[in-house]
């Protein structure tokens, strides 16, 4: 059997992690239980992954991201107008983040401070992932003069982040509807030309 390669023992332990948090949540996981899961020693995952439980958790939730992303690049893709781009990518976005169990257990209150602590040292990488992937559309509806003409697209990109993560994190109960409406009514003016 050929050696397991660094990059192979790293996917390894994210997958173990992954599983942990699912089974145990994020805040009763230990570095010994990825370890036993990835059925590796406590001191190889310390190797691979030498910033602990925020490199893992932050790892896990980049992995679920990229394969969140590619889903809204083909939507972005097939949207014909902004203001439909904006409101079904945000509504895409908040109800896969809802409905992913790895990234559900992160919003539980018991995994509050264990997922801010590793998602404010990695926000700047999570939003330049996000940007890497929605710039282009961007880029391209401002070209095309259906972006307003005053904002940056770093801005909006960012600005949509917020909004969307707030509106994960802020649920008031509205239905789909009403949430499209909220979108329509106080997030498209601000980014859409008119």
């Amino acid at each position: 059997m050929p050696p397991v390669t660094t990059d192979a023992t790293r996917e390894r332990i994210i997958d173990a992690a992954e599983e942990c948090f699912g089974r145990f949540g994020v805040a009763k996981t230990t570095v010994e239980d990825i370890a036993a899961a990835a059925r590796l020693s406590r001191a190889t995952v310390y190797r691979s992954i030498t910033g602990g439980r925020d490199e893992l958790i932050l790892a896990v939730v980049v992995r679920d991201l990229h394969r969140f992303l590619d889903r809204l690049a083909d939507r972005l893709r097939r949207e014909r107008s902004v203001p439909e781009a904006i409101v079904e990518g945000a509504m895409d976005a908040i109800a896969y983040v809802r409905s992913e169990p790895t990234i559900a257990h992160f919003l539980v209150p018991e995994a509050a401070g264990h997922m801010q602590a590793a998602v404010a040292g990695g926000a700047e990488r999570v939003l330049a992932l996000c940007a890497d992937y929605v710039r282009p559309y961007f880029e391209q509806a401002q070209r095309q003069r259906t972006l307003r003409p005053d904002i940056e697209v770093e801005g909006t990109v960012e600005f949509l982040f917020r909004i969307i993560t707030s509106l994960i994190v802020m649920d008031r109960d509205r239905d789909a509807d009403e949430l499209r409406r909220f979108l329509r009514t106080y997030v498209v003016p601000v980014i859409a030309a008119p």
